[in-house]
């Protein structure tokens, strides 16, 4: 009876989980210092964020959120970064080829927190919606470090022209 029942937990367990993995959200660790001083601020921390893939379903991300996404230019990496500006938006840019940029339909503009030591879209350029593949939520660990992630943005990087206030 034991082993029927660890069969049967297992086998209605494993889909319910993955289900849960692909649809709702996971735990992601945080590597590097593009993102600080949001996440990991010092030298040792190393942040772990929840990652919701619900919220970003319809492809709807905001000017402020982190998000998780495919990087444009290895897509075995995820990268982690902030949203700058949404289709439509006009942004000054840092090291771009063009000084300013007019985010073309269906994508956005991203940068790292830590500007100057981030690959993101001053490399890359606009970077297409469907490359999204979560938001990240929260800080779950350490401990010292649970917080919800605002979506705000920087205020030295608020786009120039913006398509509609939405969410900035």
């Amino acid at each position: 009876m034991g082993i029927q029942y660890f069969i049967k937990s297992t086998l209605v367990g494993i889909p319910i989980g993955l289900a849960f993995l692909d649809i709702v959200g996971y735990v992601a660790r945080v590597e590097g210092s593009s993102m600080q001083p949001v996440l990991n601020p010092g030298e040792i921390d190393c942040d772990y964020v929840f990652l919701s893939r619900w919220s970003v379903r319809n492809l709807e991300v905001n000017r402020g959120d982190i998000v998780s996404l495919v990087s444009p230019k290895n897509p075995d990496q995820k990268i982690l970064k902030r949203v700058l500006a949404l289709e439509g938006d006009t942004v000054s840019t840092m090291g771009y080829y063009k000084p300013y940029v007019t985010v073309p339909e269906g994508h956005f503009w991203i940068e790292g927190d830590n500007t100057g030591n981030s690959l993101d879209s001053n490399i890359f350029g606009p970077v297409a919606l469907g490359l999204v593949t979560a938001r990240a939520t929260c800080i779950v660990w350490p401990p010292s470090r649970w917080q919800i992630l605002p979506s705000e943005l920087p205020q030295k990087r608020r786009p120039l022209i913006q398509r509609d206030q939405k969410s900035s």
